[in-house]
């Protein structure tokens, strides 16, 4: 979804790129699926209030909907052996999709690689490796590291090296 929403608001110049991936650190850090706090965020960006019910209601109804005829009728399919082999299949791709997303955000982020090839030069930025170190190392070395804690302390770090330095 991630790369999805990312590719349609940037094309359609709703948001630059810095402000989606400023929208997704948002909405990965409240509660709710990054599709609809995403949508949510983008329709108060265009529209303000109106937007935001709007872009809202068209990314939850159609998956709402759906899944609840999913829901009714999935008991029948559910010992089929294609049907199991189909959700087997698809769970390395799950995996596969958020390892990718991971990397460009890496490479956006740490690297400042947007849209970069190959050849070109690219330069580190030390205050995401700073940030990216704190974490990885709380996360790594403290037990039971509450994310609560996590996304508040990145938001500190941030604003100290991003909105002050």
């Amino acid at each position: 979804m991630i790369p999805l929403v990312t590719e349609e608001v940037v094309n359609r110049s709703w948001a630059s790129l810095d402000l989606v991936i400023d929208f997704i650190a948002i909405a990965e850090s409240t509660p709710g699926t990054i599709a609809i706090n995403m949508a949510t965020f983008v329709g108060f960006e265009q529209q303000f209030i109106l937007g935001a019910l709007f872009t809202t209601l068209g990314v939850m109804l159609p998956s709402f909907i759906i899944i609840i005829i999913i829901a009714k009728i999935f008991h029948h399919f559910s010992d089929n052996t294609y049907v199991v082999g189909f959700l087997n299949g698809v769970k390395p791709i799950v995996v596969g999709v958020i390892f990718s997303v991971g990397v460009d955000f890496v490479l956006d982020s740490v690297f400042d690689m947007k849209e970069v090839t190959l050849f070109d030069q690219f330069m580190f930025d030390w205050r995401t490796i700073v940030i990216l170190a704190v974490i990885f190392t709380l996360t790594r070395f403290k037990e039971r590291a509450h994310p609560i804690f996590i996304v508040v302390l990145s938001g500190i770090l941030g604003y100290i090296f991003f909105g002050i330095l």
